[in-house]
């Protein structure tokens, strides 16, 4: 029998998606749970793929059917999982073959991983897999952590497994160690960004138009044909449209308003502040998913506190409406472009040379954030790659520009109303402070300077770095 080549162990909801999108692209694949019936129940449920595939029941059966360089995909729970699996497969690889961690990894983790692995002939990968559960079945965006041999061992399958869009694989090597699970990372803050603007604008329909959530969907449905066309909108609308198949009520309604997580957003807030890069607007989005768990206190908090006594005044709805869809467009635009600065920071920090237009390309499918204007960041991106910041290109000024006015007029709305807007009011803040070129640090440097006599530049560059503060500076 021909050996596979390439090899995948945990054949849960993801890992066997996507062993079933690798044996369908024509390449031989084996795979080993560590629970016998799962395997056996996944081959035969395979049906007329059974012939790329290779059921192994022990692992040395498992790693024997590989081709060496055996590359062997680990997609089972990230964290300690990941390393005793490592663990048990080691005693029975060779020199060069490679173990992948394809779950949801912290990249400091696989950074771990990787060096732990350098005086030992094997080599690691952190790949990063977005698209849920239908991405990993059809076509997810991939992004690889590794060295560039192992990358070239593994291009051939990933690249015709990936998500393709206008007939480009959505797969790259984006560089050493941990770069690729650090994108995912940052793809996954500005996913937790973008659902949490998308329910903030839900939460003004609702609460303030009081709009039912069928005539929301129909808003939802029609920007998704415009400049917010994406995988987020899309599946809005059809969320907001489903019927709960007992009652026959917006099934959404009937949903219990607390978010899970899974630790990827506050990962990202968590790097994003080691590099003294804002991201408010993933920050918002994680408080606010913590915020929504707290369910018992905030209804006891209504109760004491009650609601803000202000009402959504529109003198037109329609006008309102578009005012809320460029909002949106503003408040993505600065998720993005926060999502982004934090790559490009890191990219420096640990030597990566992560390629920023690559990684807008390579999430044009696929993966949770495809939308429209990842076109336009790839092209922002391939015009000036060392640009600051995404909002100060051509293209995103004059967005940011048109939208402003908009998101100003939203926000103000909504906080008068009392209607709690988190994240979108984080992004005006961001655009806000960022274009100002005084701010008022001034202020906070000069108290920082009276009580612990940190100094501080001036305005005119004289050589004179403390203030006049007096006898009770500088004794706390």
């Amino acid at each position: 029998m021909a050996q596979a080549e390439i090899g995948l162990i945990g054949l849960g909801v993801m890992g066997s998606n996507l062993a079933l999108n690798i044996a369908e692209k024509g390449n031989r694949i084996a795979v080993f749970n560590r629970t016998v019936e799962v395997t056996r129940k996944f081959y035969a449920e395979a049906g007329e793929l059974q012939g790329h595939i290779i059921p192994c029941e022990t692992i040395e059966e498992f790693v024997a059917a590989i081709r060496p360089p055996r590359p062997i995909i680990i997609m089972i729970k990230a964290g300690d999982p990941v390393d005793q699996q490592m663990e048990l497969l080691k005693p029975y690889l060779e020199k060069n073959d490679i173990m992948i961690d394809a779950g949801n990894a912290n990249f400091r983790d696989t950074m771990r991983r990787f060096d732990n692995l350098k005086d030992s002939g094997l080599t690691f990968i952190g790949m990063g897999v977005s698209g849920g559960e239908e991405g990993a079945r059809h076509g997810p965006s991939i992004m690889v952590g590794g060295t560039e041999d192992s990358w070239k061992r593994v291009e051939k399958v990933l690249t015709s497994i990936a998500a393709k869009y206008n007939g480009d694989p959505c797969v790259a090597w984006l560089g050493e160690n941990g770069a690729g699970h650090f994108v995912k990372t940052i793809h996954n803050g500005i996913e937790y960004a973008d659902m949490q603007m998308i329910a903030e604008i839900y939460g003004i329909l609702r609460d303030g138009l009081k709009m039912s959530a069928t005539e929301i969907s129909d808003v939802f449905g029609a920007w998704n044909k415009g400049r917010l066309n994406s995988y987020l909108i899309e599946i809005t609308e059809k969320v907001l449209k489903a019927a709960d198949p007992i009652t026959g009520q917006p099934m959404v309604d009937l949903i219990l308003d607390k978010a899970g997580q899974k630790g990827t957003g506050k990962w990202s807030v968590i790097e994003a502040q080691n590099m003294g890069v804002p991201a408010t607007g993933i920050e918002a989005a994680v408080a606010a998913r913590s915020i929504s768990s707290m369910k018992d206190e905030r209804e006891a908090a209504e109760k004491v506190l009650g609601l803000p006594g202000g009402e959504l005044k529109v003198a037109d709805k329609a006008a309102f409406i578009k005012d809320l869809e460029s909002a949106l467009l503003a408040a993505k635009i600065g998720a993005y472009a926060q999502g982004f600065a934090v790559m490009s920071a890191a990219s420096k920090e640990f030597g990566w040379n992560l390629p920023m237009p690559v990684i807008a390309k390579i999430w044009r499918a696929g993966c949770i954030i495809r939308s429209q204007f990842l076109d336009e960041i790839t092209t922002a991106f391939t015009k000036d790659p060392d640009v600051a910041n995404l909002i100060v290109t051509p293209a995103f000024a004059a967005m940011v520009k048109e939208t402003d006015g908009a998101l100003r007029r939203v926000v103000s709305a909504a906080v008068l109303a009392g209607l709690p807007v988190p994240a979108l009011a984080s992004a005006l803040g961001y655009f806000d402070s960022y274009r100002r070129g005084r701010g008022t640090a001034n202020v906070i440097q000069a108290q920082r300077d009276f009580f612990g006599a940190h100094g501080f530049d001036r305005t005119d560059g004289k050589d004179a770095h403390h203030g006049p503060w007096g006898s009770g500076a500088a004794t706390f």
